[in-house]
């Protein structure tokens, strides 16, 4: 009896260890797996490229990541996502970048990366950063904030919704970011919810937000800046 119990006990350690290390990428079983984007195989990522076909330039891009990005859209500001649609290489790597571009007083608004952590540090500037919890038990959100320097490392959990502001009315800031998936994948809030293709509805929306329909019906017609290139 005794030995059934510890046998159930560690089998229940195992199955929760693998889901912790499954909870993000898998992790490469060769060298590499170069994506084959030509392939019409449909699995969790892409297809492995024949290894006598991988050439370097599958793990290369020239990217120009020291050129300053045009940020005069809306929100001010400007992502270029580097991942495995941009390089075949990083297939089942795990792991991607971002140069993030700041116009004074610009912002990367409200998101969350379903797939992936990030850690970013500010390379030029200030930069004002947070993220906000899951529900919690007690009914709060809370929120975690740091006005970083140049120089400076802040960490956004995988899928928590968090954003970066800067706050200098004169200076643009510049940061990079490294995510922890092949493709992170982005949902910014105000588009998903005021700018999905179809509409939610304003009823749904109005209720939810505690709001006028006609409020919601306002904020449905703005055009929703996408920031990623």
């Amino acid at each position: 009896m005794a030995s059934s119990t510890t046998f159930l006990v560690l089998t229940a350690l195992l199955a929760l260890l693998a889901g912790q290390v499954i909870a993000s990428d898998p992790s490469p079983l060769q060298d590499f797996c170069v994506a084959d984007k030509d392939s019409h195989v449909n699995v969790n990522g892409f297809v492995c490229k024949d290894p006598k076909d991988v050439k370097a330039d599958d793990f290369f891009l020239a990217a120009n990541l020291d050129m300053p990005r045009d940020t005069t859209s809306k929100i001010g500001s400007n992502v270029t996502l580097i991942n495995v649609m941009r390089i075949p290489g990083l297939n089942t790597l795990g792991i991607s970048l971002a140069r993030i571009d700041y116009a004074p007083l610009g912002e990367n608004p409200p998101h969350t990366h379903p797939r992936a952590t990030e850690i970013l540090t500010v390379l030029e500037g200030t930069l004002y950063v947070g993220f906000v919890t899951s529900n919690q038990a007690n009914r709060e959100n809370k929120l975690f904030t740091k006005m970083l320097n140049k120089g400076d490392v802040f960490v956004f959990p995988e899928g928590l919704i968090h954003f970066q502001f800067n706050p200098s009315p004169h200076k643009p800031t510049v940061a990079i970011a490294a995510l922890s998936s092949q493709n992170p994948g982005v949902i910014t809030i105000a588009n998903a919810v005021f700018g999905s293709k179809l509409p939610i509805s304003d009823d749904v929306l109005a209720k939810a937000f505690q709001v006028e329909k006609k409020t919601v019906d306002w904020l449905q017609a703005q055009f929703w800046a996408d920031n990623h290139n």
